[in-house]
């Protein structure tokens, strides 16, 4: 995670627990705006807050923001739209505390991600879309990713984050080399006569990304497994961005922030693809959506302000940069961190690393379900994930997780183990 001060990693348990110990657990006011300029008519959102879950420990609610940019064709980017979210919580057991929710989290968006791309695939049609999903749950953000649509946060404090990776090849060597060695093909578009110019794309297919959901005609090895970032806010609160590549290509994350200083959500988003259009004109889709994570409201005492005023204030003091005497109080009592803590961060393209879990996680989840699709497979039906990754590391019989013959296959192509060729054959057969 990219900052400009140092942070600090807590464990999850430890940062839940400070919050239990104030009798109530605070949620911040979310605000959000979005803007679109479209060329293709291939970008889409999805926004929905206060999403009810009834938990071993009560009912709680989140709120979740997708950007799906979609590529030849809207399809994928539709389809991904309308059913990720409900793959993602599918895959989350029932009946858990808060605490065990968040930490099963990053394993459903993968698994979410996985069997969305499955599922699309299925339908034989070639377009592709990047994905961008964020839930919000109490001060705890969930970013998951895939392209080269970017989530970033600007925190109370006044510190840049980036919550997603990008997955371009022309700026990835981890994931040129991934590619090429799963058999894949990376290169630039050969003019002929040995001239090559724009980026770097694998071929075939010539997609310029590494990961994605759909792409079925450019290969397995452009994997829909996402970057997976969850980091938990102090309660001062912070700004998040989440633009399609039409914003990225033309301004910074820094210029993003600061045109639109000030603005409540809906006129940020708007001034942030205005500055992204104005250069050159519209070039691309170019879509925006800023989710403004507020402090909860207290009266002065003794003397209340108004709300108008408060909520003046707290965004006046929310988007700039703090001195650093402002940063604590020590003679007002106990003050939480200045400082967005980080829970939990992985990138790997490997299922076997992404959907395998450690005690106490592991007795979260059922055992004879795949862990992928949540079908229910019989003892003698699932494949471990470990399988054939030269990492049994003295596995018992029953230890999962496990995958449907299907979801093995996925995994298998994805690893440069099987052609995508032999799964197209295995299911029409």
């Amino acid at each position: 995670m990219s900052t400009t001060r140092e942070h600090h990693t807590v464990p999850l348990s430890v940062l839940l627990k400070r919050e239990l110990a104030t009798e109530k657990v605070e949620k911040p006011e979310l605000v959000h705006g979005q803007a679109n300029q479209s060329k293709k008519g291939e970008d889409f959102t999805f926004v929905k807050t206060e999403c009810q879950r009834i938990l071993g420990d009560g009912v709680t609610t989140y709120s979740v923001f997708g950007l799906f940019d979609g590529h030849n064709g809207c399809a994928a980017a539709i389809y991904t739209k309308e059913n990720l979210l409900n793959n993602v919580i599918s895959a989350i057991p029932q009946d858990l505390n808060r605490e065990e929710w968040l930490a099963a989290l990053p394993r459903a968006l993968v698994a979410g991600f996985v069997k969305t791309d499955k599922d699309f695939q299925v339908r034989g049609q070639p377009s592709g879309t990047t994905v961008t999903f964020v839930i919000i749950e109490g001060w705890v953000v969930t970013v998951a990713s895939v392209g080269d649509s970017r989530c970033i946060l600007e925190s109370a404090e006044g510190d840049l984050y980036y919550l997603s990776a990008d997955h371009r090849l022309d700026c990835n060597e981890e994931e040129r080399n991934r590619i090429t060695a799963s058999g894949g093909e990376v290169g630039r578009l050969n003019t002929g006569g040995g001239a090559e110019i724009g980026p770097l794309r694998c071929w075939p297919g010539g997609l310029c990304l590494s990961r994605s959901i759909g792409d079925l005609d450019v290969g397995e090895y452009i994997v829909p497994v996402p970057y997976v970032k969850q980091v938990k806010l102090s309660t001062g609160g912070g700004r998040l961005i989440i633009a399609s590549d039409g914003v990225w290509d033309a301004v910074s994350a820094e210029t993003a922030l600061d045109c639109c200083r000030g603005m409540p959500p809906d006129a940020a988003a708007s001034q942030i693809v205005k500055e992204a259009v104005h250069p050159k004109g519209i070039r691309d889709d170019t879509t925006c959506i800023v989710v403004d994570m507020l402090p909860v409201e207290k009266p002065a005492v003794p003397h209340p302000v108004p709300r108008k005023q408060q909520v003046k204030g707290v965004l006046r003091s929310m988007f700039r940069k703090k001195s650093s005497e402002s940063s604590s109080h020590p003679d007002k009592g106990y003050v939480e961190p200045d400082v967005v803590e980080e829970m939990f961060e992985e990138g790997s393209a490997m299922l076997s690393e992404r959907l395998d879990t450690k005690y106490p996680l592991c007795n979260m989840f059922k055992l004879f379900m795949c862990a992928v699709c949540q079908v229910e497979i019989r003892p003698d039906e699932g494949v471990s994930i470990h399988a054939g990754s030269g990492n049994m590391r003295r596995l018992r019989p029953w230890d999962g997780p496990f995958l449907c013959v299907s979801c093995q296959e996925k995994k298998e192509a994805m690893e440069g183990k099987r052609s995508s060729g032999d799964r197209h054959s295995s299911e029409s057969d």
